[in-house]
């Protein structure tokens, strides 16, 4: 009970911030400390919002960025592990591979853009490579830090049980590892987002990063406020959607080891 009453608390601690900022937008706005087409009311922009909903142009826009981040994160993640686990096993794969991701790592993601536009244009095909590469950064390295960190009794009870490879791999090395590659692949999510977020402003006719642009360009702040508010939304809720997955995976690697 104790803990419950705490954990309520704390969540109405971190309400107060977004409390604060909607209470002095409001104020700003109906006090004309900033004219209405740089500041708009937060009633303006909730029907700015409701309005979009119900010609469904917000859920297009929503959609087609959902879309794009699933497809591209897929592959980034799924290349990641691959490379992630690769030179986690293997220190001869390390010593080639790893000294090249690095410096491959060390371009954002964003900086690929022009030279990626020359090879493939502006297309869908430019956004899931942006996409891929924002999550494989992330997922590589964490996966293979959770692979090398894996501890060292639990190698010598896999060697005493006589364990193959495979084995070793399967029931040994990779839970071990989860919760570092599912940290990878949290961070690796969040990246995704952002550098679609972030491609498509700089090349595409649709998605939520495009509203901020089109928003942008035709002065309508209370859109680009309705975009911003979305991207954090989906952001927010797709980092604790894995989040929850992640604790029920621990759950459940507990309830099997006792």
């Amino acid at each position: 009970m104790r803990s419950s009453v705490l954990e309520w608390v704390a969540k109405g601690d971190a309400l107060l911030l977004p409390i604060f900022l909607m209470a002095l937008w409001w104020v700003a706005s109906t006090q004309g400390w900033l004219p209405q087409q740089i500041l708009p009311s937060p009633a303006y922009v909730l029907d700015t919002g409701r309005d979009m909903m119900s010609t469904g142009e917000l859920f297009y826009h929503a959609g087609v960025s959902l879309r794009r981040v699933v497809f591209g994160f897929a592959i980034g993640a799924t290349l990641g592990m691959m490379v992630g686990v690769a030179m986690g096993l293997s220190n001869r794969v390390e010593d080639y591979v790893k000294p090249l991701f690095l410096a491959f790592a060390q371009i954002p993601t964003l900086g690929w853009i022009p030279l990626l536009m020359l090879l493939v244009g502006i297309e869908e095909t430019l956004k899931i490579i942006i996409i891929a590469k924002g999550a494989l950064v992330p997922v590589t390295l964490n996966t293979f830090s959770g692979i090398r960190n894996v501890p060292v009794k639990y190698l010598e009870v896999s060697r005493a049980l006589r364990f193959s490879r495979w084995q070793t791999l399967r029931l040994v090395i990779l839970p071990s590892a989860v919760p570092s590659i599912f940290t990878g692949v949290r961070y690796g999510l969040t990246h995704a987002w952002t550098s679609l977020v972030g491609v498509e402003l700089l090349a595409s006719s649709e998605g939520l990063g495009y509203l901020l642009v089109w928003g942008r360009q035709m002065f309508w702040l209370d859109t680009v406020i309705i975009a911003m508010i979305v991207i954090g939304v989906i952001g927010f809720g797709m980092d604790k959607g894995l989040n929850a997955a992640e604790v029920l995976i621990q759950r459940w690697k507990k309830k099997e080891e006792e």
